[in-house]
Protein backbone atom coordinates (compact mmCIF):
# COMPACT_ATOMS: atom_id res chain seq x y z
CA UNK A 1 0.00 0.00 0.00
CA UNK A 2 3.24 2.83 0.93
CA UNK A 3 4.39 1.85 -2.57
CA UNK A 4 1.49 2.60 -4.29
CA UNK A 5 1.07 6.11 -2.92
CA UNK A 6 3.59 7.62 -4.81
CA UNK A 7 2.58 5.79 -7.60
CA UNK A 8 -0.71 7.99 -7.39
CA UNK A 9 1.54 10.96 -6.41
CA UNK A 10 3.05 10.75 -9.67
CA UNK A 11 -0.22 9.87 -11.59
CA UNK A 12 -1.94 13.07 -10.19
CA UNK A 13 1.85 15.18 -11.11
CA UNK A 14 1.06 13.87 -14.84
CA UNK A 15 -2.63 14.43 -15.35
CA UNK A 16 -1.49 18.23 -14.10
CA UNK A 17 1.11 18.32 -16.22
CA UNK A 18 -1.03 17.48 -19.17
CA UNK A 19 -3.99 19.55 -18.06
CA UNK A 20 -2.31 22.98 -17.04
CA UNK A 21 -1.61 25.91 -19.83
CA UNK A 22 -0.27 29.08 -19.86
CA UNK A 23 -1.99 31.59 -22.16
CA UNK A 24 -0.15 34.92 -23.09
CA UNK A 25 -1.42 38.37 -22.85
CA UNK A 26 -1.98 38.73 -26.31
CA UNK A 27 -3.76 35.50 -26.68
CA UNK A 28 -7.14 34.17 -25.65
CA UNK A 29 -8.20 30.18 -25.58
CA UNK A 30 -11.10 28.76 -27.06
CA UNK A 31 -11.27 25.21 -25.36
CA UNK A 32 -13.28 22.37 -27.83
CA UNK A 33 -14.34 19.38 -25.45
CA UNK A 34 -15.00 16.68 -27.47
CA UNK A 35 -15.78 18.77 -30.40
CA UNK A 36 -17.88 21.45 -28.62
CA UNK A 37 -17.30 25.04 -28.17
CA UNK A 38 -16.46 25.70 -24.51
CA UNK A 39 -17.17 29.11 -23.23
CA UNK A 40 -16.41 31.68 -22.25
CA UNK A 41 -12.95 32.15 -23.67
CA UNK A 42 -10.28 31.34 -21.63
CA UNK A 43 -8.44 34.79 -20.59
CA UNK A 44 -4.64 35.34 -20.32
CA UNK A 45 -2.37 33.59 -17.30
CA UNK A 46 -3.00 30.10 -16.33
CA UNK A 47 -6.25 27.90 -17.11
CA UNK A 48 -6.54 24.16 -17.00
CA UNK A 49 -8.28 21.61 -19.34
CA UNK A 50 -9.42 18.24 -19.17
CA UNK A 51 -6.68 15.79 -20.69
CA UNK A 52 -7.38 13.66 -24.12
CA UNK A 53 -11.14 15.32 -23.68
CA UNK A 54 -10.43 18.68 -24.10
CA UNK A 55 -8.14 20.32 -27.49
CA UNK A 56 -7.05 24.04 -26.52
CA UNK A 57 -6.86 26.55 -29.55
CA UNK A 58 -4.48 29.68 -28.97
CA UNK A 59 -5.58 32.66 -31.06
CA UNK A 60 -3.22 35.92 -31.15
CA UNK A 61 -5.30 39.12 -30.98
CA UNK A 62 -2.70 40.94 -31.98
CA UNK A 63 -2.55 43.24 -34.76
CA UNK A 64 -1.41 41.69 -37.75
CA UNK A 65 0.48 43.06 -41.07
CA UNK A 66 -0.54 41.37 -44.05
CA UNK A 67 1.40 42.41 -47.48
CA UNK A 68 -0.47 41.97 -50.82
CA UNK A 69 1.57 40.52 -53.44
CA UNK A 70 1.93 42.93 -56.56
CA UNK A 71 -0.47 42.22 -59.55
CA UNK A 72 -1.30 43.51 -62.90
CA UNK A 73 -4.31 45.64 -62.68
CA UNK A 74 -6.39 47.01 -65.79
CA UNK A 75 -7.91 50.75 -64.81
CA UNK A 76 -10.91 51.84 -66.44
CA UNK A 77 -8.97 53.90 -68.80
CA UNK A 78 -7.44 50.68 -70.10
CA UNK A 79 -3.86 51.37 -68.24
CA UNK A 80 -2.24 47.93 -66.98
CA UNK A 81 -0.74 49.13 -64.06
CA UNK A 82 1.16 46.79 -61.05
CA UNK A 83 -0.28 47.24 -57.83
CA UNK A 84 0.35 46.37 -54.33
CA UNK A 85 -0.95 46.98 -50.91
CA UNK A 86 -1.02 46.00 -47.36
CA UNK A 87 -3.47 45.15 -45.17
CA UNK A 88 -3.75 45.84 -40.85
CA UNK A 89 -6.59 43.13 -39.48
CA UNK A 90 -6.86 41.85 -35.81
CA UNK A 91 -9.00 39.44 -34.29
CA UNK A 92 -12.71 40.51 -32.98
CA UNK A 93 -13.96 37.09 -31.74
CA UNK A 94 -11.46 34.35 -31.21
CA UNK A 95 -14.58 31.77 -31.46
CA UNK A 96 -15.56 32.83 -35.01
CA UNK A 97 -12.24 33.37 -36.48
CA UNK A 98 -11.58 29.55 -35.42
CA UNK A 99 -15.11 27.88 -36.36
CA UNK A 100 -16.51 30.46 -38.91
CA UNK A 101 -13.30 29.99 -41.22
CA UNK A 102 -10.29 27.13 -41.81
CA UNK A 103 -7.66 29.84 -42.29
CA UNK A 104 -8.71 32.97 -41.47
CA UNK A 105 -5.07 34.39 -42.83
CA UNK A 106 -5.34 33.10 -46.44
CA UNK A 107 -8.63 33.96 -46.47
CA UNK A 108 -7.91 37.52 -45.61
CA UNK A 109 -5.17 37.90 -48.53
CA UNK A 110 -7.44 35.97 -50.90
CA UNK A 111 -10.58 38.94 -50.21
CA UNK A 112 -8.19 41.51 -50.14
CA UNK A 113 -6.32 40.70 -53.18
CA UNK A 114 -9.43 40.32 -55.31
CA UNK A 115 -11.10 43.95 -53.85
CA UNK A 116 -7.81 45.68 -54.18
CA UNK A 117 -7.84 44.42 -58.08
CA UNK A 118 -11.85 45.17 -58.41
CA UNK A 119 -11.94 48.38 -56.58
CA UNK A 120 -8.58 49.80 -58.63
CA UNK A 121 -10.01 48.46 -61.85
CA UNK A 122 -13.28 50.50 -61.29
CA UNK A 123 -11.01 53.82 -61.22
CA UNK A 124 -9.66 55.97 -63.94
CA UNK A 125 -5.21 55.91 -63.81
CA UNK A 126 -5.79 59.56 -62.50
CA UNK A 127 -8.10 58.40 -59.73
CA UNK A 128 -5.69 55.54 -58.62
CA UNK A 129 -3.17 58.28 -58.63
CA UNK A 130 -4.27 61.22 -57.02
CA UNK A 131 -7.54 59.59 -54.70
CA UNK A 132 -5.14 56.96 -52.93
CA UNK A 133 -7.43 57.72 -49.49
CA UNK A 134 -10.37 57.26 -51.20
CA UNK A 135 -9.80 54.11 -52.82
CA UNK A 136 -8.37 52.83 -49.67
CA UNK A 137 -11.19 53.46 -47.71
CA UNK A 138 -13.23 51.70 -50.30
CA UNK A 139 -11.22 48.92 -49.31
CA UNK A 140 -11.18 48.58 -46.31
CA UNK A 141 -15.18 49.10 -46.46
CA UNK A 142 -15.69 46.19 -48.38
CA UNK A 143 -12.95 43.94 -46.31
CA UNK A 144 -14.29 45.11 -43.23
CA UNK A 145 -18.02 44.21 -43.89
CA UNK A 146 -17.01 40.54 -45.82
CA UNK A 147 -14.59 39.25 -42.64
CA UNK A 148 -16.76 40.50 -39.91
CA UNK A 149 -18.80 37.11 -39.83
CA UNK A 150 -15.40 35.79 -39.54
CA UNK A 151 -14.40 37.71 -36.13
CA UNK A 152 -12.21 39.91 -38.27
CA UNK A 153 -11.61 43.56 -37.65
CA UNK A 154 -9.36 45.03 -40.93
CA UNK A 155 -8.46 48.57 -39.47
CA UNK A 156 -6.69 49.94 -42.59
CA UNK A 157 -5.95 49.04 -45.83
CA UNK A 158 -3.22 51.01 -48.04
CA UNK A 159 -2.03 51.21 -51.64
CA UNK A 160 2.20 50.87 -50.61
CA UNK A 161 3.43 50.62 -54.68
CA UNK A 162 1.90 51.66 -57.81
CA UNK A 163 3.93 50.81 -61.00
CA UNK A 164 3.45 52.43 -64.35
CA UNK A 165 4.16 51.26 -68.13
CA UNK A 166 7.66 53.27 -68.85
CA UNK A 167 5.71 54.01 -72.04
CA UNK A 168 3.11 56.05 -69.33
CA UNK A 169 6.18 57.31 -67.46
CA UNK A 170 7.80 59.37 -70.21
CA UNK A 171 3.83 60.44 -71.62
CA UNK A 172 3.48 61.55 -67.75
CA UNK A 173 6.59 63.45 -67.68
CA UNK A 174 5.87 65.21 -71.01
CA UNK A 175 2.79 65.91 -69.96
CA UNK A 176 4.03 67.56 -66.95
CA UNK A 177 7.04 69.13 -68.54
CA UNK A 178 4.22 70.87 -70.79
CA UNK A 179 2.18 71.66 -67.85
CA UNK A 180 5.21 73.47 -65.84
CA UNK A 181 6.15 75.38 -69.74
CA UNK A 182 2.67 76.62 -69.53
CA UNK A 183 2.29 78.00 -66.36
CA UNK A 184 5.35 79.77 -67.02
CA UNK A 185 3.95 81.51 -69.95
CA UNK A 186 1.62 82.38 -68.04
CA UNK A 187 3.40 84.12 -65.03
CA UNK A 188 5.54 85.78 -68.15
CA UNK A 189 2.59 86.95 -69.99
CA UNK A 190 1.07 88.33 -66.52
CA UNK A 191 3.84 90.35 -66.10
CA UNK A 192 3.97 91.93 -69.30
CA UNK A 193 0.77 92.53 -68.61
CA UNK A 194 1.42 94.34 -65.29
CA UNK A 195 4.38 95.80 -67.28
CA UNK A 196 2.31 97.66 -69.93
CA UNK A 197 -0.09 98.92 -67.53
CA UNK A 198 2.44 100.54 -65.13
CA UNK A 199 3.78 102.28 -68.44
CA UNK A 200 0.64 103.32 -69.55
CA UNK A 201 0.07 105.01 -66.45
CA UNK A 202 3.43 106.64 -66.52
CA UNK A 203 3.44 107.82 -69.54
CA UNK A 204 -0.01 109.42 -68.45
CA UNK A 205 1.77 111.35 -66.05
CA UNK A 206 4.74 112.40 -68.13
CA UNK A 207 2.25 113.63 -71.15
CA UNK A 208 0.33 115.67 -68.13
CA UNK A 209 3.75 117.36 -66.57
CA UNK A 210 6.80 117.25 -69.18
CA UNK A 211 9.15 117.71 -66.85
CA UNK A 212 9.15 114.67 -65.22
CA UNK A 213 10.64 113.38 -68.21
CA UNK A 214 13.55 116.11 -68.14
CA UNK A 215 14.09 114.93 -63.82
CA UNK A 216 14.03 111.40 -65.41
CA UNK A 217 16.86 111.89 -67.71
CA UNK A 218 18.68 113.55 -64.75
CA UNK A 219 18.09 110.80 -62.22
CA UNK A 220 19.23 108.62 -65.37
CA UNK A 221 22.57 110.31 -65.74
CA UNK A 222 22.89 110.66 -61.83
CA UNK A 223 23.13 106.85 -61.88
CA UNK A 224 25.40 105.95 -64.64
CA UNK A 225 27.69 108.33 -63.14
CA UNK A 226 28.15 106.33 -59.43
CA UNK A 227 29.98 103.56 -61.41
CA UNK A 228 33.45 105.39 -61.64
CA UNK A 229 34.21 102.71 -64.64
CA UNK A 230 31.61 104.31 -67.03
CA UNK A 231 31.99 106.63 -69.58
CA UNK A 232 29.08 109.23 -69.66
CA UNK A 233 28.12 109.99 -73.08
CA UNK A 234 25.48 113.47 -73.19
CA UNK A 235 23.00 113.47 -75.27
CA UNK A 236 22.21 116.43 -77.25
CA UNK A 237 18.76 117.14 -75.46
CA UNK A 238 20.64 117.10 -72.19
CA UNK A 239 21.38 120.87 -72.46
CA UNK A 240 17.15 121.06 -73.24
CA UNK A 241 16.94 119.25 -70.01
CA UNK A 242 18.71 121.57 -68.03
CA UNK A 243 17.10 124.71 -69.36
CA UNK A 244 13.73 123.16 -69.00
CA UNK A 245 14.36 122.04 -65.22
CA UNK A 246 15.94 126.01 -64.40
CA UNK A 247 12.65 127.42 -66.68
CA UNK A 248 10.64 124.92 -64.03
CA UNK A 249 12.27 125.84 -60.99
CA UNK A 250 11.69 129.70 -61.73
CA UNK A 251 8.21 129.72 -62.39
CA UNK A 252 7.87 127.40 -59.19
CA UNK A 253 9.80 130.32 -57.68
CA UNK A 254 7.73 132.87 -58.72
CA UNK A 255 4.01 131.26 -57.35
Amino acid sequence: MAGAIPGIVFLIIILLALSLRIINQYERGVVFRLGRVMTPVREPGITFIVPVIDRLRKITMRIVTLPVDSQKIITKDNVSIDVAAVAYYQISDPVKSVVEIQDVESAIYQIAQTTVRNIVGQNLLDDVLSQTIKINDAIKAILDKTTEKWGVYVSMVELKDIQLPVSMQSAMSAAAQAEREKRAKIIAAEGEALSADALAKAADVISKHPIALQLRNLQVLTEISSDKNSTIIFPAQFMDTVASVRDFMNKESKK
